[in-house]
């Protein structure tokens, strides 16, 4: 199984082929895997994925599905055909379109031969709080908004969960054991939150049940990308 040790997802959102190439190749031996988010993604094109992977490395397609249920099953076929490891969806996009998306990876990945991509729900992004959420419509309290998305994406089948740092323990106190949780909002000790809302630390976060952890600014723009991201990984480990 791919499953890594190492639970750091770097997350490429840089502007070119060339840039995201350069990191894999500089962070790939000390990382567990990368993330492809809509930038990168829009910029170079599946390419991007197929080169990656040629590297031998864990790719974490982060494209947020979120249309009918049709449209989306048909966008995680072809993500399983690129041979992703780990995808996104909006779980705000409902049980049918979650269902149909953990359906189509799991039927995809029979047909071709690899394993199933693990199909995360994307809950309360963690540029949002609670006045933000109150300004699109939804319940204004960030914790009550993450649990109701959550269950319904373990109704619907999926097998994993993206949410912020500080809702990952409260989620293993109400979620199956077997599912897995990746967080965003990931700063080190003392950098800047930038955007993010809701953050912890890389050790906070372990220690808080996550299964991994998207790590993007603070390792990528660092002076010394590499060093970065083993002073995290060593600093897990203590």
């Amino acid at each position: 199984m791919w499953w890594m040790r190492n639970p750091i997802l770097v997350a490429l959102d840089v502007p070119t082929m060339d840039q995201a190439l350069a990191l894999v190749h500089e962070l790939a031996p000390v990382v567990g895997g990368f993330k492809i988010g809509s930038e990168l993604f829009t910029a170079a094109g599946p390419e991007i994925v197929r080169m990656v992977r040629a590297t031998g490395s864990t790719v974490f397609l982060d494209l947020k599905f979120h249309d009918i249920p049709n449209t989306v099953a048909r966008a995680v076929a072809a993500a399983v055909r690129l041979d992703v490891q780990m995808l996104t969806v909006h779980a705000s996009g409902g049980f049918s379109m979650m269902q149909a998306a953990e359906d189509s990876a799991q039927r995809t990945a029979s047909l071709t031969g690899r394993n199933a991509p693990l199909v995360l729900g994307v809950t309360v992004l963690t540029s949002l709080d609670g006045p933000a959420l109150a300004e699109v419509g939804c319940d204004d309290h960030v914790g009550r908004q993450v649990e109701r998305l959550a269950t319904l994406a373990v109704r619907a089948g999926l097998r994993g969960l993206v949410c912020s740092p500080l809702e990952v323990a409260g989620l293993r106190q109400i979620l199956p054991s077997r599912i897995k949780l990746v967080t965003p909002g990931i700063r080190p000790e003392g950098q800047d939150p930038s955007d993010q809302r809701r953050t912890l630390t890389p050790q906070e976060a372990l220690a808080a049940g996550a299964d991994w952890m998207v790590i993007g600014r603070p390792i990528t723009g660092a002076s010394n990308p590499r060093k970065m991201a083993e002073a995290i990984w060593a600093a897990l480990q203590t």
